[in-house]
């Protein structure tokens, strides 16, 4: 697959994107017309996507699996993932899931 180039121009007054549109170069931030002539143009076949499907897999197995025994059946597998649940100077959350009886349980750090 090739990689094209993209180039982007900023804004002279605020550092802003500048929007090129019918020819004319306008700032995304402050509206600020640019007085040169712009060198990138806007593809008008750019369709915006309204919605993005999410598929719910119950599927754990794209999970690592570790060495831990299960508060609740004593097996010992169980599927884990982190996840940020507090502020974002605070070490993550580990999440675990028991391969056996599905019981989920989380140790903070």
């Amino acid at each position: 697959m090739q990689s094209k180039k993209v180039a982007m121009e900023f804004c002279e007054k605020c550092g802003s994107v500048i929007v090129v549109r019918d020819g004319k170069a306008r700032c995304a931030g402050c509206g600020h017309r640019q007085k040169k002539k712009p060198k990138i143009k806007v593809s008008e076949k750019i369709k915006q996507v309204d919605a993005v499907a999410v598929i719910k897999s119950d599927q754990d197995d794209i999970h690592p699996q570790v060495d831990i025994k299960c508060p609740q059946c004593k097996h010992k597998k169980a599927y884990f993932w982190t996840m940020q649940t507090r502020a974002a100077d605070e070490s993550e959350t580990k999440f675990y899931k028991c391969t056996k009886c599905r019981h989920t349980w989380r140790v903070y750090r």
